[in-house]
């Protein structure tokens, strides 16, 4: 690729289990259940279940999506949005370990365009974005009440294509679309520990399997891809 057809080098990182040791959407679902929002063990059955379909790559994500954000819907935007400071403080910033802070802002001083892309959905991810420094999200959408009388909330479903497995191929498309660019246009590079993001491995310029499960890391030896396990201990 020539240096001077780049307009951009391009940085993408998944989320869980990649820059963060945890799954946020699961813990999420946990935290919910300490503070009374859910029954803590009919909640924690569903939501191992999806977990497992996630891992098996079988997961319907509107299903889940739907599931997954109940709580919230139900409880409203003050609520909500103050329980989930209390998750970033209890949950989500003792997670953040420097390997992934300093991988952030290597890339950062580098001069590339860093975007966090998740198929967790995006109001338990942008504060998350937030505490490493990023703006730039891809996340499940999520459709709000825009009805006469509505309440402007959440309603459980998806906006848009979901940014999960093939999708994130599609979401990412789309947001090099809105700056005139296309896959010709940029160095990229995406760091990702799930089977679930081979197609978009597949897309980019520098795919790095990162702290990867057995499925991936045996697909990246074979592809002679780069495998990085970035957390030391957790």
């Amino acid at each position: 690729m020539s240096e001077l057809k780049i307009a951009m080098r391009l940085t993408l990182f998944d989320l869980d289990h990649t820059l963060l040791p945890i799954d946020s959407d699961y813990a999420w679902g946990a935290f919910t259940g300490t503070i009374g929002w859910t029954d803590p063990q009919a909640f924690k059955r569903r939501n191992d279940e999806f977990y497992e379909q996630y891992k098996a790559g079988t997961l319907d994500v509107r299903e889940f999506v739907r599931f997954s954000t109940d709580a919230v819907r139900r409880q409203g935007a003050i609520n909500s949005v103050a329980a989930h400071a209390r998750f970033m403080s209890a949950v989500v910033q003792p997670a953040i370990k420097s390997e992934a802070l300093s991988l952030v802002r290597a890339h950062q001083q580098a001069g590339d365009t860093v975007v966090i892309v998740t198929a967790t959905n995006e109001f338990v991810t942008r504060p998350i974005a937030e505490a490493f420094g990023v703006t730039e999200l891809i996340a499940v959408e999520l459709e709000r009440d825009a009805s006469v009388g509505g309440t402007g909330w959440i309603t459980g479903e998806i906006s848009g294509v979901p940014s999960f497995r093939e999708g994130k191929v599609v979401r990412v498309e789309q947001w090099l679309s809105a700056r005139q660019l296309g896959w010709a246009d940029v160095e990229s590079t995406f760091y990702t520990d799930s089977i679930n993001d081979v197609p978009l491995l597949e897309k980019v310029t520098h795919p790095v399997a990162t702290n990867p499960d057995e499925r991936l890391r045996a697909i990246a030896v074979q592809r002679g891809w780069r495998i990085l396990d970035l957390f030391s201990t957790y």
